[in-house]
């Protein structure tokens, strides 16, 4: 038989590739001979370049850039495809781990992965997948932008870099100095959220708390990415205010679609593209996915549903094992091509308490579906059933 694990990491407790690895040793328990291939899935923060690595193959390049505080830190992204395709996570260099104590998004600044970008151009890239998830910005990507040579001023013409305490004073912005290199090199921006720029489900208001916002210093941000966005509408002639998605990593979503000509996509279809899954599933017999909680949210297009999705198409099994809570109302989950969901919970436990014993739950809770799998088999058997 073949097995494709494909789950994304139960946040808190478990990566996907450790998913990945305790679901095949299973496996090879009730089924030696099987076929395994795992596909360990990141939603575009931390662990995404190291993801895309273990998935397809591939060698990490590490280089000098700017930390959210433009000082000089070594961060890595992937090339994969033999060199023709770069994956990065702007986390690298703008993501919370490395303020710590110093959060203010107020100073913040996205220059890095701008320098990230640069870098993989000039390494001959056709493609960039550039990973937005667990950033401690609020600029808009305009840190990015400048880096990649796009010019912004302010009203009295003097050039500067933007930061999310000073996007509000953007009087103009230009792209015509914008490295040329980068034309013609397809930009993909992995973005699980649809939240706007601004407003109450903007940027600001939503993730600024977690980057060291008060609330007062969040009305603050939500202003200047506003102001931000009139910028963008009267300078470049894109209104990007309401794209769903613009406002991932402090309104950087709206950054790669208005300085880099991006296409916001979201994670699971960026990895699906990647690892040829259509081609992966041909003949296999069932897929495992999973995620950490599966709700109204995961129907938004999440790991669970994106693979289902997939799946159906070929009319492959498709479990879903989950690390926590399951929804009362999941069933447009089986309508969406889901077989069957199960959570790893054993005892009414706290999460607190239970994520010590994921791994131990984890290794339980897939073991007991393949003893299931395995009776079917022989019932099937015995009965002279056909596959």
């Amino acid at each position: 038989m073949k097995f494709v694990l494909i789950p994304d990491s139960f946040k808190g407790t478990l990566s996907s590739a450790q998913i990945c690895g305790i679901m095949e040793s299973r496996i090879r328990k009730h089924f030696p001979d099987s076929t395994i291939v795992s596909v360990p899935v990141a939603d575009g923060g931390e662990g995404t370049v190291d993801a895309f690595l273990a998935a397809v193959g591939g060698k990490k390049r590490f280089i000098t850039v700017k930390n959210p505080y433009f000082e000089d830190i070594k961060a890595g992204y992937g090339l994969i495809e033999d060199g023709r395709t770069a994956v990065m996570e702007m986390a690298a260099c703008a993501g919370l781990p490395l303020v710590e104590e110093r959060k203010n998004p107020l100073l913040t600044t996205t220059y890095g992965a701008g320098e990230m970008i640069l870098d993989a151009a000039g390494q001959g890239v056709r493609k960039i997948i550039l990973g937005l998830g667990g950033s401690c910005t609020n600029d808009g990507g305009c840190g990015a932008a400048a880096a990649a040579g796009v010019k912004f001023f302010s009203k009295n013409g003097k050039e500067f870099i933007p930061t999310g305490g000073t996007v509000g004073e953007i009087a103009s912005i230009d792209l015509k100095s914008r490295w040329p290199g980068l034309a013609g090199i397809e930009i993909i921006t992995m973005c699980d959220i649809e939240n706007p720029m601004y407003g109450p489900n903007g940027a600001s208001f939503i993730f600024g708390p977690q980057k060291g916002a008060d609330m007062e210093t969040a009305a603050f941000l939500d202003q200047g990415i506003r102001h931000l966005s009139e910028a963008i509408k009267e300078s470049l002639g894109q209104d990007l205010s309401q794209v769903p998605g613009s406002g991932a990593a402090g309104a950087m979503g709206a950054g790669m679609l208005a300085f880099f000509g991006a296409r916001l996509q979201m994670g699971i279809d960026t990895v699906l593209d990647v690892t040829d899954f259509d081609r992966l599933i041909e003949d296999a017999d069932y897929i495992f996915t999973g995620e950490g909680k599966l709700d109204g949210q995961s129907l938004g297009g999440k790991v669970v549903i994106g693979v289902a999705r997939k799946a159906r198409t070929r009319n492959k099994p498709v479990i879903a094992v989950v690390g926590g809570a399951v929804d009362e109302e999941i069933e447009n989950v089986y309508k969406e091509g889901v077989s069957a969901v199960f959570s790893i919970n054993r005892l009414p436990q706290d999460f607190s308490v239970s994520r010590s014993c994921s791994r131990e739950n984890l290794e339980a809770t897939t073991d007991n579906i393949l003893r299931l799998i395995k009776l079917g088999q022989q019932n099937c058997l015995s009965a002279n059933c056909r596959k």
